[in-house]
C-alpha cells in the first residue's frame, strides 16, 4: 500500500505542474490567469502568449497524464487482491487529472484538464482516445470553438467506453471525467449560450 500511496502522490504532483502558467512567466513575464479567459491552459496560452508556446504546452499537458500511467507502475508495482493493474492505472490517471485541475502549486485553481485527460485516456484506452479525438476534430473544424469541441469529446468518451463493453470501473471513470470536463467548462457554456464565446481563429 505504501507503493500505491507514493505513486498516487507523484502522479498528482506531475499533474499539478502548471505548464501554461510557467510559460506565461518565462516568455512574457505575465500571470496567464490575469489575461484572456484566465484559464491556466494551452488554449489561453495560445491566444495570449503565442501559437508555438500554446502547442508545446498542449503536448506537455498531455504527457502529464500519459507518463504517470505508463511509467509509475514500472517503478511502483503493487500486489493487491482488491486492485487490478487496470484499476491501478485508473487511479494514477485520476490523480494526474486532479493535479492539473486542482494543482497544489497554484492554490488548487488550475486548468480544465482536457489535455491531461486526453493523455490519460490515450495511455489506458487508445481506441476511446481516437474516437473522442475524432469527435473533437469534427466539432472544432465545423465550428472553431475549442470549448465546444472539448465538451463533445468529453460526452463521447463514456459512450465509447460503454459501446466497447469495457469493465464497469472504467465506465465509472469515464463518466466522472466527463462530468468534471463539462463542469470545468461551465463559464464557456454560459458564453456559448450568450453568443460571447471566442473562436480560436
Amino acid at each position: 500500500m505504501i507503493n500505491l500511496a507514493i505513486s498516487i502522490v507523484i502522479a498528482y504532483l506531475i499533474g499539478s505542474i502548471p505548464t501554461a502558467y510557467i510559460f506565461g512567466k518565462l516568455i512574457k513575464g505575465i500571470d496567464i490567469r490575469n489575461y484572456g479567459s484566465g484559464n491556466v491552459g494551452a488554449t489561453n496560452l495560445f491566444r495570449v502568449v503565442g501559437k508555438v508556446p500554446g502547442v508545446i504546452s498542449l503536448f506537455i499537458d498531455m504527457l502529464k497524464g500519459y507518463l504517470p500511467v505508463v511509467i509509475l507502475p514500472i517503478f511502483f508495482s503493487i500486489n493487491s487482491n482488491s486492485l487490478t493493474p487496470d484499476s491501478y492505472k485508473l487511479l494514477l490517471g485520476a490523480s494526474a487529472i486532479m493535479g492539473h485541475v486542482w494543482p497544489v502549486f497554484l492554490k488548487f485553481k488550475g486548468g480544465k484538464g482536457v489535455a491531461t485527460t486526453a493523455g490519460v485516456v490515450l495511455a489506458i484506452m487508445p481506441i476511446v482516445f481516437l474516437i473522442s479525438f475524432a469527435m473533437w476534430i469534427f466539432v472544432f473544424l465545423a465550428l472553431r470553438y475549442v470549448s465546444l469541441a472539448s465538451i463533445f469529446a468529453a460526452l463521447t468518451m463514456p459512450i465509447a467506453v460503454m459501446l466497447l463493453k469495457r469493465p464497469f470501473s472504467t465506465i465509472v471513470f469515464a463518466v466522472i471525467l466527463c462530468i468534471i470536463g463539462i463542469y470545468k467548462h461551465k463559464t464557456n457554456i454560459s458564453r456559448l449560450l450568450k453568443g460571447e464565446e471566442k473562436r480560436l481563429f
